[in-house]
């Protein structure tokens, strides 16, 4: 079995975890989310590579971030995450690289995410209602980056800070012939 397959089928469990936990059916998860219910059980099962838009649509319904969804330490956490642990995922539809940065102490309202948006890569996220007041600084490390967001387009460069909320619609592109390395700084905790 192989890291993408492995990673395929934690995801798949802590989906089915959290509907779960929120005593949600599959079908109650679909309409809550937009996402088909045969899709929501293909991920579940561990058969689907769900993208980054397809997941932002779950976590949203299920209350959760992307963080919260790859981890899984338990009550044991340890407060270091060492890089060569820290968790990887690759986009299927974009390409964008995604590293889990933070420990995995799901008690913290802070995620630290480091992303690799490879040149050419758009990722769409539509606007996400039940993300109201969830927080996150997107800082740019390297490369250039454009936004779409409601009130217009942006150009980050190298150095930039973009402070958004989470439940507004935006593309992320990168139509430059450069990686943009940047991190997201995501806080759980509703304004």
């Amino acid at each position: 079995m192989d890291a993408t397959t492995t990673l395929e089928r934690t995801i798949g469990k802590r989906v089915r975890e959290l509907r779960a936990a929120g005593s949600l059916t599959l079908d109650e998860l679909a309409m809550r989310s937009g996402v088909s219910r045969a899709m929501i059980s293909r991920i579940e099962r561990g058969e689907a590579s769900p993208t980054a838009q397809l997941l932002a649509k779950l976590c949203s319904a299920l209350g959760t971030t992307l963080s919260t969804l790859f981890a899984t330490a338990g009550n044991d956490a340890s407060p270091i995450a060492r890089r060569a642990e820290q968790r990887l995922w690759r986009d299927p539809e974009s390409g964008y690289l995604r590293r889990s940065v933070s420990p995995e102490v799901l008690s913290s309202p802070i995620d630290i995410v480091e992303v690799e948006f490879p040149p050419g890569a758009r990722v769409v996220f539509e606007r996400q209602p039940a993300d109201r007041g969830i927080t996150q600084h997107l800082w740019l490390f390297s490369g250039r980056l454009e936004l779409t967001m409601e009130n217009g387009p942006l150009v980050l460069e190298a150095g930039d800070c973009l402070f958004m909320g989470l439940e507004e619609a935006h593309v992320f592109h990168n139509p430059y012939d450069e990686t943009a390395h940047y991190a997201v700084i995501l806080c759980r905790t509703k304004v």
